[in-house]
């Protein structure tokens, strides 16, 4: 299995999109039981395609943008197989001028340390993508530090989902998804103890903005993006640190295919997002983050 190395033109894009989902492989395999599925849509009332990797890399690549692709490996709490990261960063690599391919492990797993070596040392992932509340565990607890000191030791990003979730939204008891999993707050503790390790804060983290804003002002080794809501929905004070303080720490993200990159920016423009404040946050920070211009 050919090994990912990143192939991207910084020149020439427009944008990095930090929140892509991968949700069928070339098999047909969802990344989610059909009941989550079906009620994410309902949630985000999207009900187009599921594009695979291949068609993920063309729709970016007309885009000019450059997008970090992943799954999430959940299957010891939905009882689900997961699509295989290692096969995503080997379809990344067949498209490594707008492919960046992350990796996910579930953290239940006994040999998840393991995977995680494997999947930055065998298949060049660069970063991981971690759901607290679908795959069900408190980031905060100390039983996962050794999976975190991989990631650090790697030297590469851990994207956490923080705030609400549409998976599970709608159905019995949330199908026992637990929202405050994904409170930013859990993470403090682990941006302290994990100083070296970058930790993405994925989206507006409804309901816990300020906490969210409250870590990453605390913790410079923390960094928010700004996927799975349209930009006009975006907090005041998202927005206020967006433009100041956090400036060089936010990410552009969209949460494809159930936020299109075409909508992010039409809707940004009706926001208080400055002009000039987005270059940084569509290109310039990720840049930074994934350590792609050296």
């Amino acid at each position: 299995m050919t090994r990912y190395e990143p192939a991207l033109d910084l020149d020439s894009l427009a944008a990095i999109d930090m929140h892509v989902h991968v949700e069928v492989d070339g098999h047909g395999h969802a990344s989610l039981p059909s009941d989550l599925a079906e009620a994410a849509s309902r949630y985000f009332k999207a009900d187009g395609p599921r594009p695979e990797l291949d068609a993920i890399a063309g729709y970016y690549r007309e885009r000019r943008m450059a997008a970090v692709v992943f799954t999430v490996d959940a299957e010891t709490h939905l009882g689900h197989p997961p699509l295989d990261s290692a096969e995503i960063a080997a379809g990344a690599a067949a498209h490594a001028d707008v492919l960046i391919p992350f990796g996910s492990v579930d953290p239940h797993r006994d040999d998840a340390v393991d995977r995680i070596h494997r999947l930055v040392e065998d298949h060049g992932v660069r970063g991981f993508k971690l759901h607290p509340t679908v795959q069900g565990f408190d980031p905060s607890d100390e039983r996962w530090y050794p999976m975190y000191a991989a990631i650090q030791d790697a030297g590469v990003p851990a994207l956490f989902h923080t705030g609400q979730t549409g998976i599970g939204a709608g159905l019995p008891g949330g199908r026992g998804l637990r929202l405050a999993l994904s409170n930013p707050m859990l993470l403090d503790g682990v941006a302290a103890d994990f100083p070296d390790l970058q930790i993405i804060m994925a989206h507006p983290s409804v309901p816990w903005q300020d906490e969210a804003l409250a870590v990453a002002t605390h913790k410079h080794n923390t960094w928010i993006d700004l996927s799975g809501w349209s930009p006009r929905y975006f907090p005041e004070s998202l927005v206020r640190a967006a433009n100041s303080y956090l400036k060089d720490r936010v990410l552009f993200g969209t949460d494809f295919p159930l936020l299109t990159p075409d909508r992010w920016l039409d809707d940004v423009q009706q926001t208080a997002l400055r002009p000039e404040r987005l270059g940084a946050i569509l290109k310039d920070n990720a840049v930074r983050l994934l350590g792609l211009a050296t």
